[in-house]
C-alpha cells in the first residue's frame, strides 16, 4: 500500500482493498507477533490428548443497533461463534467489550444485552472476560463491541484452503443476502420496507453435523463481502478456477427484488447465519442430506465446483450464458456487522 493512502470505507468491505490492508499493512507490521491473517480462528499450543485450542477475535459496528432478526449483540456472539465453528472448533469461552456512547438509552442497552444472552445460551459458550467504555456523545453511533473466542476441535480433523482440491463441489447452507438486505431495509436509506429478516444465528448445528464426514475439506461463514468473496478466497488460494451456476445458488425473492429495484449483487452482500463447504464431490450428496435435516439447512445446496482447467470464478447464468465473478472493490453496504 502507499504510504500516502487515507483509509476509506472499502478497507472493511472484505474486498480487494480489505486484504491488500491486511496482507501489505497490519501483517507486515506486526510480522513478527502476528499467527495467521487468513484464518477464522488460530490453533493454539494446548496439551490435550487428541484436541486442538483455538481462537479468534472480531469486532461490531453495524448500523442500526436493531434489525429485523436481531442486534448488535446478538450478531456478535453468533460472529464469534461462527468463525471458531466453521474452522472445525466447538465454542468454549467469549470475551465481550463494550464501547457505549454517551446519551444510549438504557432500555436500548437492555435489549441488547438480552440478545447478547441468547444467543450465548444458544451456543452453549460463556462470557468469561469483558470490559466496558463509555464514549462522548457523537463518537460511535450508539455502541460497538469487541469480542474474542476460544474454542477445541479434534486433532485429526484438517481444515483449510490448501486442502481443496480439483473436482470438489462447493455447497451452500441456505440461501444468501439476508443479513445485508434486512439491515439496508432497516436503515430506511431508500424509503423502502420488506418482510426481509437477518440470517444471523450460530451455524455451530450445520458444521459438526459434517465434523466426522471423511472428504470434507473446508468451511467458512461468508459474511462480509458475501458469497463471491468467500469463491475468490478460494480462486487465489488454490490457483484453481470455479465454476458456479446461479440457478442453484438459494436466493429469496424478496432479497433478489430489492436487489434488482438498488442494484445491489446478492452474490456479494453478508450473510451472518450460512455456511459455504467444499467436500470431495462423492460426498456432496451426504452434506445435503444431513444439513436438510436440520432447520437451518433446509434449503441448502450444492453450487458448483472447482475447476483446475479455469483460470477465473465463473457464474453459469439462468440464460445459458458465462459471467465472471469479479473481487469486490466497491463497498456496497457498509456497517452491516
Amino acid at each position: 500500500m502507499d504510504a500516502d493512502q487515507h483509509i476509506t470505507l472499502a478497507h472493511g468491505n472484505g474486498g480487494r482493498f480489505m486484504r491488500e490492508l491486511i496482507e501489505e499493512c497490519i501483517a507486515r507490521q506486526l510480522r513478527e507477533v502476528i499467527m495467521d491473517v487468513h484464518a477464522d480462528a488460530v490453533v493454539l499450543p494446548w496439551q490435550h490428548t487428541g484436541a486442538e485450542l483455538l481462537f479468534t477475535t472480531d469486532g461490531f459496528t453495524v448500523k442500526p443497533l436493531e434489525f429485523p432478526g436481531g442486534n448488535i449483540g446478538s450478531l456478535a456472539v453468533h460472529g464469534t461463534v461462527n468463525d471458531l465453528a466453521v474452522s472445525g472448533a466447538t465454542p468454549c469461552y467469549l470475551s465481550l467489550n463494550l464501547f457505549i456512547e454517551e446519551g444510549l438509552p438504557l432500555a436500548v442497552l437492555e435489549r441488547i444485552l438480552a440478545g447478547v444472552q441468547q444467543a450465548a445460551l444458544d451456543a452453549k459458550i460463556k462470557i468469561a472476560c469483558g470490559d466496558t467504555k463509555v464514549l462522548p456523545r457523537g463518537e460511535c453511533n450508539g455502541m460497538y463491541l469487541a469480542t474474542s473466542g476460544i474454542g477445541h476441535k479434534p486433532s485429526a480433523l484438517q481444515l483449510g484452503l490448501p486442502y481443496i482440491r480439483h473436482g470438489d463441489a462447493i455447497l451452500v447452507s441456505g440461501p444468501v443476502g439476508d443479513h445485508g438486505i434486512a439491515v439496508m431495509l432497516a436503515r430506511e436509506q431508500f424509503g423502502l420496507r420488506g418482510q426481509v429478516h437477518s440470517d444471523a444465528a450460530s451455524v455451530l448445528p450445520l458444521t459438526l453435523a459434517l465434523r466426522d464426514l471423511p472428504g470434507l475439506r473446508f468451511m467458512r461463514d461468508p459474511t462480509r463481502g458475501g458469497l463471491a468473496t468467500v469463491l475468490q478466497e478460494m480462486h487465489r488460494a488454490s490457483g484453481m478456477g470455479i465454476r458456479v451456476d446461479a440457478a442453484n445458488i438459494p436466493l429469496r425473492d424478496s432479497v433478489q427484488m430489492v436487489c434488482d429495484m438498488l442494484g445491489y449483487d446478492p452474490l456479494y452482500l453478508a450473510c451472518e447465519g450460512r455456511v459455504v463447504a467444499v467436500v470431495e464431490a462423492t460426498r456432496a450428496a451426504e452434506v445435503l442430506r444431513r444439513w436438510r435435516s436440520l432447520p437451518q439447512g433446509e434449503l441448502s445446496a450444492i453450487i458448483g465446483h472447482l475447476d483446475a482447467k479455469l483460470s477465473r470464478v465463473i457464474l453459469q447464468t439462468a440464460l445459458g450464458g458465462e459471467r465472471v465473478l469479479e473481487e469486490l472493490e466497491d463497498d456496497p453496504l457498509p456497517r452491516i456487522c
